[in-house]
């Protein structure tokens, strides 16, 4: 088992073996016993001092000696196993590293190295035998919401001394994404989001499929939507009206600028929130748009908005929530419903502001994030602000909101 955690999955290719430069197989130990080796001789051969020449000899014969520990071919067949690239903060990733021995001859005891993250995990292989195989298991605890790199895969041939090292990278590295928590929001979004078929708008157009109501007939209108029975009976032409329809489209302006949150953990919370709502909305088939400080986020499937929301890095920026929302107006104007998704320390002025930018009549609500806060749902204006302090409240949170 390896001495330090790992996180990776994934298959990875075996690659063959390189031959690293020689001056990358000596260690920083090894360069001060050839640079000691070497003073000992220039000393003893100017002085004609045998002992420093003795030692000059025995450093030599140290560095001739690690020689053969690395020296020769590195013939390991490796396959690195992640069962998941994709978890959520808090599951635990698992995976295996099969090494096995693809010559005819057996193979002295190794290192493995299997970079991760920051850190780095190391494996005994024993001695294999012709075609004999060792398999490792290893998990990783996910506790934050990041993208690890796992591998690429080394093997290490060192003298006991560790004067010379050799490393020969085996496999690719995979990366691991540690998704942002989220929850269902199945039913919960009920009158917040339409279906599909449109939502009415205030816009009274001469053709759409969302009657309205009947009115005279003006020269240019279409014959086809002139109402016979009530032209009969009332003696004049009449026509139908209809309100413009609108298809379901989500716009999120998630802000993801430390300054306006009271700890990175109501950020965290800001980012589960919205991957819970776009995830949900998604899976329902609707247009998702999702817009950030960083600009905007790509929503082709759930799992493409999750991978886009654990890349998101939160820091103190110039663009505030209220920039956000403006940009995201004018990004998404046929939006249906507009979320603004902020901190505590966004104002309630910074709010009507920000809900100034959605496109008229669509419905703006604001979502507050604070961990430990009670839910609360108040109005400013036409802007329905709702507070959330943890995330498995979300979805009475919407429910709330529909209320």
């Amino acid at each position: 088992m390896p001495t330090t955690p790992p996180a990776v999955v994934g298959r990875a290719r075996t690659l063959l073996p390189a031959r690293p430069a020689a001056l990358e197989v000596v260690t920083a130990l090894g360069w001060q016993v050839l640079a000691a080796g070497l003073g000992f001789w220039i000393i003893g051969a100017l002085l004609g001092w045998e002992e420093t020449i003795t030692a000059a000899a025995a450093a030599l014969a140290l560095l001739l000696a690690a020689a053969g520990f690395v020296i020769g071919r590195t013939s390991y067949g490796v396959e690195m196993d992640l069962a998941k690239t994709r978890v959520e903060v808090g599951d635990m990733a698992v995976g295996s590293l099969t090494v096995s021995n693809t010559s005819d001859r057996p193979l002295l005891p190794a290192s493995i190295e299997l970079p991760v993250g920051a850190g780095t995990a190391f494996f005994a292989v024993p001695r294999l035998g012709a075609d004999d195989v060792h398999e490792d298991l290893f998990t990783i605890p996910t506790a934050v919401r990041s993208v690890i790199k796992v591998g690429p895969v080394r093997s290490v041939r060192a003298d006991p001394l560790r004067l010379l090292s050799r490393q020969v990278v085996l496999t690719d590295a995979v990366d691991l994404y540690v998704h942002p928590r989220t929850v269902s929001l199945a039913g919960s979004a009920e009158g917040l989001i339409r279906d599909l078929e449109g939502l009415p708008t205030k816009d009274l157009s001469s053709a759409d499929v969302s009657f309205h109501a009947l009115r005279d007939y003006v020269a240019g209108d279409d014959r086809r939507h002139i109402h016979w029975k009530t032209t009969a009976r009332t003696g004049k032409l009449m026509v139908r009206q209809f309100e413009e329809t609108r298809r379901s489209h989500l716009a999120m302006a998630l802000s993801t600028n430390l300054a306006e949150y009271a700890a990175d953990e109501d950020l965290e919370l800001a980012i589960s929130a919205a991957a819970s709502i776009g995830k949900q909305a998604i899976r329902e088939q609707r247009e998702v748009s999702v817009l950030t400080q960083d600009g905007r986020l790509r929503t082709d499937t759930a799992r493409v908005l999750l991978d886009g929301m654990t890349r998101l890095a939160g820091e103190e920026s110039r663009v505030t929530a209220t920039d956000v929302a403006r940009l995201t107006g004018d990004a998404v104007p046929n939006a249906s419903i507009m979320f603004l998704v902020v901190g505590t320390a966004v104002t309630p002025a910074q709010l009507r502001t920000a809900a100034a930018s959605a496109p008229p009549g669509v419905r703006c609500l604001a979502i507050r994030c604070q961990a430990g806060a009670p839910l609360d749902r108040r109005a400013i204006g036409d802007l329905t602000v709702l507070t959330l302090g943890e995330l498995t409240e979300l979805p009475r949170l919407l429910v709330k909101a529909a209320a």
